[in-house]
């Protein structure tokens, strides 16, 4: 039971990072009369056109992240990227304040050292074969331990950003200035892993909340440069598969505790199910959810963290996503091509309103469902082609 916004009974949700993700969020917040506060690092961020307030900070500065929770008092704090200074949410935490899903899972899973350590040293999960190093020359070393091909990645990133296979011992200075280039957070190490053989790669959702711990139906991805290009739901996996992946999930979600949607990627191989990594939030590769299922991720999420009952997930139909990206970088463009993309049967466009636009990011994602996968995925695809970036040239950076 709570008041409405701004009241003294108000329920208050402050969101830490307010890309597209987060602007579901609070959406599907704001349909429980939650007071929604948005925080970025930079301004006009998605969520936060949809905030009741926003703020922009140094979300890594703990002073700065510190005072404004202080400040605000919000009951839930919600993280949503990986750059953010996890160790001033653990002493928050210790404070009273609500860490979703906790302090500690925060931490561990925007580190990528952290959560394989958790997971294949402690839980004993299927991983691939992976090094650390913090420069080159140990880089190299474990680059020759491995083998190639192998993928380097930063310890803290997001979409991708810094991660590239090394198929020769040649690239690895290459990898190496990849890897520092698209890390977030202010450290240079980075995770070697053994390239996985995989026949596909799945993200499985995973709920926990007051009701138990709930599982959607699997959703198969592509990516490229490490980021998703497209998803669709439900990727087609034996019973045993299934069984192994929920397992797997079911295991690292418990040992991170607390309530909320988690994103389980994991490789399906010749020999089994591999974990591969966890986030204690929404995921890119779901949004998906919001044309197959009876709750989409973010609503699933939202009914957790605020501790309300979730049902076991409906698969209402097949269906798929396919993303937009800019080539360009500018501060002036409009995304074109809505109404062709909408032309297409069973099919829903999101723009996600970001102010300005850099080579690779994300504008949009088209949504179809059909009655099979596959063809969901050539709507898909077919509308995401349609859309286009374009930018007035007099604003081009």
């Amino acid at each position: 039971m709570w008041g409405a916004p701004f009241s003294a009974g108000a329920k208050k949700m402050l969101l830490l990072g307010s890309g597209e993700l987060g602007k579901e969020v609070i959406i599907e917040a704001q349909r429980y009369g939650v007071e929604c506060i948005a925080v970025d690092r930079y301004e006009h961020a998605p969520a936060m056109q949809v905030a009741h307030r926003s703020y922009c900070i140094d979300m890594q500065d703990p002073e700065a992240l510190k005072s404004l929770i202080r400040k605000e008092q919000p009951d839930l704090i919600v993280p949503e990227i990986e750059a953010i200074a996890t160790h001033a949410l653990e002493e928050l935490e210790q404070e009273g304040f609500k860490v979703v899903p906790t302090a500690r899972a925060a931490r561990l899973t925007m580190d990528r050292e952290g959560i394989r350590r958790l997971a294949a040293e402690q839980l004993g999960l299927p991983t691939a074969a992976y090094r650390f190093a913090d420069n080159l020359e140990q880089l190299q070393h474990a680059v020759a331990e491995l083998g190639t091909p192998c993928v380097v990645k930063p310890l803290m990133s997001s979409s991708g950003k810094g991660q590239s296979v090394c198929r020769t011992p040649e690239e690895a200075p290459a990898c190496w200035n990849a890897a520092l280039k698209g890390a977030r957070g202010r450290t240079a190490r980075v995770i070697v892993e053994a390239f996985v053989p995989f026949e596909s790669e799945i993200t499985l959702l995973t709920v926990r909340s007051a009701s138990g711990t709930t599982f959607c139906p699997p959703i198969g991805h592509i990516q490229k440069d490490g980021d998703y290009v497209e998803s669709w739901q439900p990727h087609q996996m034996t019973d045993g598969q299934l069984e192994q992946a929920q397992d797997i999930a079911r295991r690292i979600t418990d040992e991170l505790g607390g309530y909320g949607i988690f994103g389980v990627e994991l490789f399906l191989t010749s020999t089994g199910v591999v974990f591969s990594e966890v986030s204690p939030r929404p995921h890119d590769t779901g949004m998906v959810t919001m044309a197959t299922q009876d709750l989409s991720e973010f609503a699933l999420h939202v009914r957790a963290i605020l501790g309300l009952p979730v049902h076991e997930v409906q698969l209402l139909v097949p269906g798929a996503s396919a993303t937009l990206k800019a080539n360009t970088a500018a501060e002036d463009y409009a995304v074109a091509g809505i109404e062709e993309a909408l032309k297409l049967p069973r099919t829903q466009v999101r723009i996600f309103g970001k102010p300005e636009t850099k080579v690779g990011r994300r504008m949009a994602v088209a949504l179809s469902t059909a009655d099979e996968v596959e063809t969901a995925r050539k709507i898909a695809n077919e509308a995401a082609n349609k859309l286009k970036v374009e930018v007035n040239v007099n604003h081009v950076k």
